[in-house]
């Protein structure tokens, strides 16, 4: 089989690796020429764990290869999957298509024979009936099924989640395009997959439910910490008490900063947004997208009032950026709210995060990075965890202790344990455990 991925980014690229890694020719298009000769000189513009290797290997079997010319990449190939992006669109939180629909276009018209046409990208539901006018509108004569596929790809993680998924949505409408990717995803079928086939919307749908759906557990437990804090209750073993309930599960029940990324809340504001305007609104979610904007802000709260109630002319050492471990991606970052503004209360920031991504283009210009997590810590008043990457964990608190000139701690993560740092003589705060 051939299998065309159009977009070279992170879904694109984990995609069109592991499918070629599923014994398949993958051909990988993209408009950014600097990013297609980084890719086919083995560079890979993106930090997700073990990503490197198999682009590599893949590559270097010949199942793998990347272009800018769209018409090539199409030639001959069974299926061509949209891998753009769809980011929110100004003014009022809607999926952009503009990319989805303009990619549709381009492959209608490269089109030389038939074909599958799916979307992997996050979409509004109703987008395959708005691809499928445009397929049939620009190349009627060419018999071009379209499909729905959604992505379940967790950053850090990802390869693991498509090689063994705990599903896979196919949205389709025809019994060729179905047998297309059933037989793409055959090497699943060995580890019995599940392989959910349903029409286009539901699958659209399935995709921004399931996101929502943990958006909003991890929005109930952030809310279950707050008040653990006032009844003097410990949120881990209340998570824990919850999560051992088969019906509700133990995952996404961590109290913390706040959800940001790349997914959840973009899927969770267009999800809003479409059930707004299909008049059946989504309130909970709604509530829970206010609830989580709100949180973050009330991180640098909690930090300035654990500092006596300022942090003016005062060094804060911030341990990890990223919006989670195991990435670099800085999208919606808790980081992005709490650190602008501790700066704009008077803190001096020493940050540091193994993979800071594009940290330095979207935080404030006077934040300082550090090369290591005790080179930020180093005579610090404060530390201020965000994001829990294990080499945190490792420190011990003797260590720190050492390090810093000041002795609050703010574990926004709960990765230390509370005895162990207060012995330490840190004024130490986590989230939910007193």
């Amino acid at each position: 089989m051939k299998v065309t991925m159009v977009g070279a980014g992170y879904v694109g690229l984990v995609s069109g690796a592991c499918f070629a890694e599923f014994g398949v020719d993958v051909c990988v298009v993209d408009t950014d020429a600097a990013k297609v000769e980084a890719l086919r000189a083995g560079r890979i513009p993106i930090y997700e764990p073990g990503l490197d290797r198999l682009v590599a290997e893949n590559a270097a079997d010949g199942r793998l290869t990347f272009t800018t010319n769209l018409a090539e990449a199409v030639r001959g190939a069974d299926a061509v999957f949209l891998a753009v992006g769809t980011p929110t669109r100004r003014g009022d939180g809607h999926a952009d298509l503009t990319y989805v629909f303009a990619a549709a276009e381009q492959v209608a018209k490269a089109a030389e024979g038939p074909l599958v046409l799916v979307t992997k990208s996050t979409v509004p539901v109703g987008t395959g009936r708005q691809v499928k006018e445009i397929v049939r509108r620009v190349r009627p004569e060419v018999e071009i099924d379209v499909a729905s596929n959604p992505e379940f790809l967790r950053e850090g993680s990802a390869i693991g989640d498509f090689m063994r998924p705990d599903r896979v949505v196919i949205g389709v409408e025809s019994e060729r395009a179905l047998k297309v990717l059933k037989r793409l995803y055959r090497p699943l079928y060995l580890i019995e997959t599940p392989v959910v086939a349903t029409s286009i919307e539901t699958a659209e749908l399935i995709k921004y439910a399931a996101n929502a759906f943990l958006a909003v557990k991890i929005t109930f437990i952030n809310q279950m910490a707050d008040l653990c804090e006032k009844a003097g209750a410990n949120v881990h073993d209340v998570a824990r008490g919850m999560g051992l309930d088969g019906r509700i599960g133990r995952k996404f029940l961590h109290a913390g900063p706040g959800y940001g990324g790349s997914c959840f809340p973009k899927d969770t504001l267009a999800l809003a947004r479409t059930a707004q305007e299909l008049g059946a609104p989504a309130t909970i979610v709604e509530q829970t997208i206010a609830a989580n904007e709100a949180r973050k802000a009330q991180m640098a709260e909690r930090v300035i009032a654990a500092c006596g109630g300022s942090v003016a002319g005062k060094t804060i050492a911030i341990f990890g950026l990223t919006f989670k471990p195991e990435t670099d991606d800085m999208r919606d970052a808790p980081s992005l709210v709490i650190i602008p503004n501790l700066v704009a209360a008077g803190a001096r920031i020493r940050a540091y995060d193994p993979q800071p991504g594009h940290a330095r283009e979207m935080l404030p210009a006077a934040v300082h990075y550090a090369e290591s997590a005790l080179g930020a810590a180093e005579g610090a008043d404060a530390l201020v965890l965000i994001t829990e990457w294990n080499e945190f964990r490792a420190i011990a608190p003797e260590k720190l202790r050492r390090t810093m000139a000041g002795r609050v701690v703010c574990d926004l993560r709960n990765v230390w344990d509370p005895a162990a740092m207060r012995e330490c003589g840190f004024e130490y705060s986590s989230i939910g455990r007193l």
